[in-house]
C-alpha cells in the first residue's frame, strides 16, 4: 500500500526536478553495482584449455557477473551487439530473481572469440549443474546466433539446460544484410553500416575504424529513437549513461570481431535449434531492423519450420496496445511492460512443471 501510494508521487517529483532526477539516477547506478558482482566459476577447464593455443587469450575473455536471486532456476543472459547483458535486462531483473540468480555474460571489449565464448558458457553451465541447477539461457538479437552455434557445438557435452529464450533472434548475416543489389523496402541504417564493415579492408589503415565509428553513431541513434516521446525514469537515465559509455568505450577491433562472428554464422532448418522448452519473442516491428528477406523471420512465421526448429517451443509476437508505440527489435528496455508478462508466464509454467516432476 505504501509503495503504491508513494512511488508514483516520488516519480512525479523527481521528473520535475533535474537535480533530484540526477541524484536518483546516480543512486540507481550505485545500487546496481552493489547487486551485480563479478563472478568466476569454479569449473573452468574448457577456458583453461584455450590458454595455450588461443592468441590474445585475455583480450577475448568475456566478463561474467552474478546477481543473487531467491529460487533455484538461474538465468544466464547473453546480450546483442549492444548494450551489455548487465544493462539489456534492467527491467527484467526483478522478474528473473524470483526464480533464481542471474548470470550476465558481457562480451570482451578488446576482441572476440566464439570459441572462448562457448568455453566460458559451457563451464558456467557445468558449474551450475554441479549445484543441481539447470539454467535458462536468455539471449537477445546477435546473442541468439551465438547461443544457437553453442547448442550445436556442445550437443554432446552432457550439459543440462532448463530452457532457452530467444528475443528478436538474429541467427545469420542474411537477417540484417541483403546482397547489395537488393533494396526493396529501403535500406535500413544497420544494414548499411554492417555492409560497409564487411566490405572494409583491414589492411588499409583506418578503413575498419571509420566503419565501426559509423556503426557506433547508428547504435546511438537507434537508442535515442527508442527514447523519443517517453517519460524516462531515473533507471532509464542510469542505463542510458551505461549504454552510451559502452558504445563509446568499446575499441573498434572488439566491435569488428563481433561482427565477423555474425558473418561466420549460417542458417538452416535441417535440425532443431533446441529440443527442450523454448520461448521465442518476435517484436511487431522487426522489419524496421531486420531485412524483408530475413531467413529467421521467414522460418519463425512458418508453422512447419518453427516446429522443426523448436519442437517444444512457443513463438510469440510482442505487440503494444498503445497507438503509435509499436514494439521495436529487442526493445526490452522501453517495452518491458509488453515483454514481461510473456516471460513471466513462460517461466511460471516451466518452473511449476519442474516442481511437479520433483514431487512425483
Amino acid at each position: 500500500m505504501i509503495n503504491s501510494a508513494v512511488l508514483p508521487l516520488a516519480h512525479k517529483v523527481t521528473r520535475g526536478n533535474p537535480t533530484l532526477m540526477g541524484m536518483a539516477s546516480a543512486a540507481s547506478s550505485i545500487f546496481r553495482q552493489m547487486a551485480i558482482k563479478p563472478f568466476t566459476a569454479r569449473i573452468r577447464r574448457r577456458e583453461f584449455a584455450l590458454r595455450e593455443r588461443l592468441s590474445g587469450f585475455h583480450a577475448v575473455r568475456n566478463h561474467i557477473f552474478k546477481e543473487k536471486g531467491a529460487g533455484t532456476t538461474p538465468t544466464i543472459v547473453i546480450g546483442g551487439f549492444v548494450p551489455d547483458a548487465t544493462e539489456a535486462v534492467e527491467f527484467q531483473r526483478e522478474l528473473f530473481r524470483r526464480y533464481g540468480s542471474i548470470y550476465y555474460l558481457n562480451f570482451a571489449r578488446n576482441g572476440f572469440s566464439a570459441e572462448m565464448f562457448f568455453a566460458q558458457l559451457a563451464d558456467l553451465i557445468e558449474h551450475l549443474n554441479r549445484r543441481g541447477e539447470r539454467p535458462i539461457i536468455f539471449s537477445i538479437s546477435f546473442g541468439c546466433s551465438l547461443v544457437r552455434r553453442f547448442l550445436r557445438a556442445c550437443a554432446h557435452d552432457s550439459l543440462a539446460i532448463g530452457g532457452t529464450v530467444f528475443v528478436s533472434p538474429v541467427l545469420c548475416t542474411a537477417d540484417l544484410v541483403r546482397p547489395e543489389r537488393e533494396k526493396g523496402g529501403g535500406v535500413r541504417m544497420l544494414e548499411s553500416s554492417l555492409r560497409r564493415i564487411f566490405q572494409a579492408e583491414p589492411e588499409k589503415a583506418g578503413d575498419v575504424e571509420r566503419q565501426i565509428e559509423r556503426a557506433r553513431r547508428g547504435f546511438q541513434a537507434l537508442f535515442e529513437t527508442g527514447a523519443e516521446n517517453r517519460t524516462l525514469s531515473h533507471r532509464h537515465l542510469s542505463i542510458r549513461r551505461k549504454i552510451m559509455g559502452v558504445i563509446q568505450s568499446t575499441p573498434y577491433f572488439g566491435g569488428y570481431q563481433r561482427t565477423l562472428a555474425l558473418k561466420d554464422a549460417s542458417f538452416d532448418v535441417a535440425a532443431p535449434i533446441f529440443g527442450g522448452p523454448a520461448l521465442v519473442m518476435i517484436a511487431e516491428d522487426e522489419e524496421n531492423t531486420l531485412v524483408p528477406t530475413s531467413p529467421t523471420l521467414t522460418a519463425l512465421r512458418d508453422s512447419t519450420l518453427r516446429v522443426r526448429l523448436f519442437p517444444r517451443g512457443k513463438v510469440r509476437t510482442v505487440a503494444s496496445s498503445g497507438n503509435g508505440d509499436t514494439v521495436a527489435h529487442a526493445s526490452l528496455i522501453f517495452h518491458h511492460h509488453c515483454y514481461n508478462p510473456l516471460i513471466e508466464g513462460w517461466y511460471d509454467k516451466l518452473v511449476s512443471g519442474v516442481r511437479l516432476a520433483v514431487v512425483s
